[in-house]
């Protein structure tokens, strides 16, 4: 095989069919579109979700629910995992945890969960804790203090 040989697989390519070039192309005309109407006019284009001037489906559906624009969404990160990725006598802070990959994006902040056991004494810096975290840092011989 050599780069000139090369082709397109059987079938997948199609010439372009000419419209409107005179009635014996059998597409002559109204080259396809219909008589009158917006459709068959040039420079037709349609928003996305139109349909023709009736109620479109995105309005026509009930909307359920309450969306909380204020709400502040923390990156989680759970006590395990600091165990398993810091060493005794560290200081765990957002850039820390950005750098060690534990947190993504901590736009809201960062908020310590007290899922797994914590044996090493770590200071821990975030902006909010769960009471069963706080505690288990605190017993290891840590402390957690509350970001502003």
């Amino acid at each position: 095989m050599k780069l000139h040989e090369l082709k397109p697989a059987r079938g997948s390519r199609k010439s372009v069919r000419r419209v409107g070039r005179g009635p014996g192309s059998g597409r002559g005309k109204t080259a396809a579109r219909g008589s009158k109407g917006q459709l068959s006019r040039s420079g037709y284009k349609s928003r996305r979700g139109f349909e023709g001037g009736q109620m479109p489906l995105h309005r026509r559906l009930p909307k359920r629910g309450f969306h909380n624009f204020a709400r502040i969404e923390f990156a989680v990160v759970n006590l395990d995992q600091l165990a398993r990725t810091f060493a005794a006598g560290a200081e765990v802070d957002p850039p820390a945890l950005l750098k060690h990959r534990l947190v993504r994006d901590p736009k809201g902040g960062i908020k310590v969960l007290g899922r797994g056991e914590l044996k090493v004494a770590l200071t821990v810096k975030a902006h909010k804790f769960s009471q069963s975290a706080a505690d288990k840092i605190q017993s290891a011989g840590g402390t957690a203090v509350v970001l502003g």
